[in-house]
């Protein structure tokens, strides 16, 4: 079903897809980030030649069941289309990627692929196209797609549309969580054991930001390290969490270089930890810098695919939540309305270490302004949506 977004509560999305004549596109993303919704009200809304679009759901079992049954009948029933296919959930029937590839080779067709499982395709050994296709991901909501911005619902709710839109965002995440997170993909067969599973989940969403500790989540899950290890991928490839890695690159000091795990969404992160987020709390904290980071990562989806996002921290404790690109960028987040010079020791730290263009402290103050003299001169404290303006601005 596709859901309704009210004008006054969500934007246009940012993603950007102009595909030129005959370019084929998978589009990635988790289920329920918006994908089907966007391709149907927004792309083929805005495209020149509507009646050049054919949409193809996979999600319909009858529509399912024939293409699995007789892959062929894509090409014999489209390779006269001179337009563009869209094909919604590809990774339900991977043999359909060797009719995609004939087409483009034959037919010059078009095609956006849609999927949020990327693993059930490389497990089926499913044809990926062979670098002849595009690759575009879409994540939960940026904040620059919504009109009214309440931090503590965001935190609570989180940025999937139907979750963030709805009156009951708990029931709603209770849901996703009981009827994708966890019986989808068992029934993909991407795992087995169920109650491990569970488990894992509910650890990882405790973790959420914290070093990676495979042996501490292998024994709170009640798997082994190595299974652990697999879960890990499966989120991965299935766009519900993502690494981020820690900066290897060191002069003097020693570095921590385990990396960081972090779900993809801080709704589902704090729902699944059980987690109630309150203003001063050390959890609005953790919440405050995963909702930086999911910012920086729809930034990364839709204008720099190549950026890469890092945190650093010292073999001491001395910690920058992300550094970006090749340290242009060091980023703090503190969820204060008051940041004094002795919370930002880390920075005289890092500044000793790094040469950075942007040392910026992502806060709740509520006008920015710049420290003048110092070790720490030069550092900007930005209130966390004008932060999040100078982002996708392109100031940094």
């Amino acid at each position: 079903m596709v859901y309704e977004l009210p004008e006054i509560a969500i934007k246009d999305r940012l993603i950007n897809l102009d595909l030129p004549k005959g370019k084929t596109t998978f589009l990635w993303g988790p289920r329920k980030v918006g994908k089907t919704y966007w391709l149907k009200n927004q792309f083929i809304s805005k495209y020149k030649n509507k009646k050049n679009i054919i949409y193809i759901d996979l999600l319909k079992t009858d529509t399912l069941q024939e293409y699995l049954v007789s892959p062929s009948l894509l090409r014999e029933r489209f390779s006269d289309h001179s337009g563009v296919i869209i094909i919604d959930e590809i990774q339900k029937a991977p043999r359909l990627l060797d009719e995609v590839h004939w087409l483009i080779e034959n037919s010059g067709i078009s095609f956006i692929l849609t999927g949020s499982s990327a693993r059930k395709l490389k497990r089926d050994h499913a044809n990926l196209l062979g670098g002849r296709a595009w690759r575009r991901t879409m994540v939960p909501l940026s904040i620059r797609e919504i009109s009214e911005v309440n931090l503590e619902k965001i935190l609570a709710s989180g940025l999937l549309p139907s979750h963030y839109l709805s009156e009951t965002p708990i029931e709603e995440l209770r849901g996703y969580v009981a009827d994708y997170l966890k019986e989808e993909i068992i029934a993909e067969a991407l795992v087995k054991n169920v109650p491990a599973f569970s488990n894992f989940l509910n650890v990882i969403a405790i973790t959420n930001s914290e070093l990676l500790d495979y042996t501490r989540v292998a024994s709170d899950s009640g798997v082994s390290a190595k299974v652990v290890r697999t879960y890990f991928d499966i989120l991965e490839d299935t766009y519900l969490g993502f690494r981020v890695k820690p900066w290897k690159k060191a002069k003097d000091r020693r570095l921590i270089l385990t990396e960081k795990f972090y779900l993809f969404d801080v709704g589902v992160a704090n729902y699944l930890a059980n987690r109630t987020v309150r203003h001063g709390t050390p959890e609005f904290g953790k919440s405050f810098e995963h909702l930086i980071l999911m910012e920086l990562k729809a930034y990364q989806a839709y204008k720099n695919p190549e950026l890469p996002i890092y945190f650093w921290r010292t073999a001491s404790g001395n910690e920058i939540d992300f550094i970006l690109g090749d340290a242009k960028v060091a980023i703090e987040i503190k969820a204060r309305t008051s940041i004094r010079e002795r919370d930002l020791k880390s920075f005289e730290v890092l500044k000793a270490e790094l040469k950075t263009k942007h040392q910026v402290v992502v806060c709740l103050e509520k006008e920015p302004r710049k420290i003048l003299d110092g070790p720490l001169k030069g550092v900007e404290i930005l209130p966390w949506q004008m932060f999040i303006d100078k982002l996708w601005g392109g100031e940094f």
